[in-house]
C-alpha cells in the first residue's frame, strides 16, 4: 500500500479554497438580503453625494462630469475600506479552525482580503453597468490604469487589515485606533471633495495619505483628460501598500503561536 504526500503548495491551495468558500457562504447568508446590502451601501453613498452636488449645481469636477468623479472615487475608496475592515476581523471568524494544523492565523485574514477584493470587483462591474444602461458615460477609457490603481488600493487595504488583525488580538487599543481611523479617512482621502480645494501648505499634508493618490489615479483611468494633481504618484501608493502588506505578514509570522492561543 503506497501513501501519497501532498506538497505544501497543494495543502495551502486546498486550505484557502475551503476557507474562501466558508467565508463567502457566511458573508452572503447572514440575512435573506445580505447580498442586497453589498450593493446598497456604495449605491447609497454615491446617490447621496450626487444629490449634494446637484443641489450645489456642480456639474463637473476637474474637467470631468461629476458622475464619473463620484463613482470612480467612491468605488476606489470602498475597495480599500471593505478590504481593510473585513480582513481586520478575519481572526475572530477563524479561531475555531486553528485546531487544525494546516490552518495558520494568517490564512483566514488573507482569504478575507481575497474575498472582499473579488466582491468589490463584482460590485463595481454591476454598478458601472447599471450607470451605463442609465445613460452615464462611466466606462473607463484606460481600463489597465483603473485596474492598476484599484489593485494598489486593495493591496494597501490588505496590509492595513493584516496589521490591524494582529493589533486587535495583542494590542486592543492600537487595533481600536486603526479601526477608528477608517472613518476619518473617508473625509481625508478626496472621496467627497477634491483635494485641490485644500490650499497650500495644508494640501501637502493631505498628499501624505496614499489613498489620495489611488483615488486620483482611478479617476484619471476613467477620463484621461481629468485635471489630476501634478503630485499624484501611483508609485507612492504601491510603496505604502507593499510596506504595510509585508509588515503585516511579518507580524503574523512572528506572533503566529500567540495569535492561535488568543481567546
Amino acid at each position: 500500500m503506497t501513501t501519497q504526500t501532498r506538497s505544501s503548495a497543494l495543502i495551502t491551495y486546498t486550505t484557502w479554497k475551503a476557507l474562501f468558500l466558508r467565508a463567502a457562504v457566511n458573508s452572503l447568508s447572514k440575512g435573506r438580503v445580505a447580498w442586497f446590502w453589498l450593493l446598497a451601501e456604495p449605491i447609497a453613498h454615491i446617490v447621496l453625494l450626487m444629490w449634494v452636488f446637484t443641489v450645489l449645481r456642480v456639474r463637473s469636477i476637474g474637467g470631468i462630469s461629476t458622475a464619473i468623479w463620484v463613482m470612480a472615487g467612491m468605488l476606489a475608496f470602498f475597495m480599500f475600506r471593505r478590504t481593510a475592515a473585513q480582513s481586520m476581523m478575519g481572526l475572530k471568524g477563524g479561531k475555531s479552525l486553528f485546531a487544525f494544523p494546516q490552518i495558520r492565523p494568517v490564512d483566514p485574514v488573507l482569504v478575507s482580503t481575497g474575498l472582499e477584493g473579488f466582491l468589490m470587483v463584482v460590485i463595481s462591474i454591476v454598478l458601472l453597468a447599471g450607470a451605463w444602461l442609465y445613460g452615464l458615460a462611466v466606462i473607463p477609457v484606460d481600463p489597465l490604469a483603473v485596474i492598476e490603481a484599484m489593485f494598489g488600493l486593495w493591496l494597501f487595504g490588505a496590509g492595513y487589515g493584516l496589521i490591524s488583525s494582529v493589533a486587535n488580538e495583542l494590542a486592543p487599543p492600537v487595533g481600536l485606533f486603526l479601526g477608528f481611523m477608517l472613518r476619518p479617512l473617508y473625509f481625508l482621502s478626496g472621496v467627497i471633495f477634491p483635494i485641490t480645494f485644500i490650499p497650500y501648505p495644508y494640501r501637502e499634508w493631505a498628499l501624505l495619505n496614499p489613498l489620495v493618490h489611488g483615488l486620483e489615479a482611478t479617476r484619471l483611468g476613467f477620463a484621461p483628460y481629468y485635471h489630476v494633481m501634478p503630485e499624484m504618484s501611483i508609485s507612492y501608493l504601491y510603496g505604502w501598500a507593499l510596506l504595510t502588506f509585508f509588515f503585516g505578514l511579518a507580524l503574523h509570522v512572528n506572533y503566529a503561536e500567540r495569535l492561535a492561543r488568543a481567546k
